[in-house]
């Protein structure tokens, strides 16, 4: 499955993130995949508030890992921008994480997708025409996003082609 949506604020990309979390399992894997600024945690702070987390979610990039676990599921978000070499991804301990039931989202995570469980959703954000604008590729890989692929494209459908116009949504 390949979903291209795009977004024109903000809040049209945390939108997009609280539609995502609506369809997230425990033992989820998300890598977040763009240019710096691109939106990633701005996806980040919308999949956190479709779960329920009041906390506020801003980005692990100086402390690696971060844990919220005040929602419908644990939410554990990963920055692995300053890690040296791609074996450093089993010293902060993400297989664990996968497997304590809660969702993990992976900022910078295709430099890692090599040495991750072929089982995740990758977002990948790109600067679009204007400033504001945000192209965003949702692509499976694997078989556990792939049986919701239907239901994903249904609940993204407001942002595909070009839709999410708005700032708010």
């Amino acid at each position: 499955m390949t979903l291209q949506l795009r977004t024109h604020s903000v809040d049209a990309t945390r939108a997009v993130g609280r539609a995502v979390a609506e369809h997230v399992r425990p033992g989820d894997l998300l890598l977040l995949a763009g240019e710096l600024g691109a939106g990633k945690t701005a996806f980040a702070q919308g999949l956190g508030a479709g779960l329920g987390i009041r906390e506020p979610v801003t980005s692990p990039t100086f402390v690696l890992a971060r844990e919220y676990d005040d929602g419908r599921l644990v939410m554990n978000h990963l920055d692995v921008y300053r890690l040296d070499q791609i074996n450093e991804v089993y010293d902060v301990g993400l297989l664990e994480l996968l497997d304590e039931g809660g969702v993990t989202l992976v900022e910078w995570g295709d430099a890692i997708a090599p040495a991750v469980p072929a089982d995740y959703l990758e977002v990948r954000l790109t600067f679009g025409e204007d400033d504001d604008e945000r192209r965003i590729t949702l692509r499976s890989v694997g078989n556990g996003w792939a049986a919701r692929e239907r239901v994903l494209a249904d609940a993204l459908a407001e942002w595909k082609d070009g839709g999410g116009v708005g700032g708010s949504c």
